[in-house]
């Protein structure tokens, strides 16, 4: 991500779901996939989503730590799969770099590799995403936000 002017993007959960599920759309016919693989934490929802769609029952995770809000850091690998990834979906709320996809994808190289969103340096590291957005912008996930009050413009 770049240190210069960064954009935000949010997402509401009815955009979400709505992304999500036109992604499950281009993933059909649905009996070509026997599981789902989420990667943790961001590719959860996006991963039940597309499971109850296509009505896969078999849902994975593998559970990596790469970055948080503050900074990006080495990938450190905390929960792996057993399998090489042949007739499964790799999901994940996003690819920003590239890093954690390049990771991912090392421990279950014959997975389709799939995302909501996407932003340029690493899309080339997916297979199928949603919709691409610029490389300095911060997508803020309904998972990480609350509502609240917000103030009119004027307050008399």
């Amino acid at each position: 991500m770049s240190l210069g002017r960064q954009e935000n993007f949010f997402v509401s959960w009815e955009e979400l779901h709505r992304d999500t599920r036109a992604l499950a759309a281009r993933l059909l016919p649905a009996d070509q996939w026997t599981g789902v693989i989420a990667i943790t934490r961001g590719g959860l929802v996006p991963a039940a989503i597309i499971a109850r769609e296509l009505n896969i029952r078999l849902v994975d995770t593998i559970c990596i730590k790469t970055y948080d809000y503050r900074e990006q850091g080495d990938s450190e690998i905390i929960k792996h799969t057993d399998t090489d990834g042949t007739g499964m979906l790799l999901i994940d709320d996003l690819v920003d770099t590239g890093k954690t996809a390049r990771a991912v994808k090392r421990l279950v190289p014959k997975a389709r590799f799939v995302t909501v969103y996407a932003k340029p340096e690493g899309r080339a590291e997916v297979d199928d995403c949603i919709k691409v957005v610029p490389q300095d912008t911060w997508i803020n996930f309904p998972w990480d936000m609350e509502l609240n009050y917000s103030s009119p413009l004027v307050d008399r």
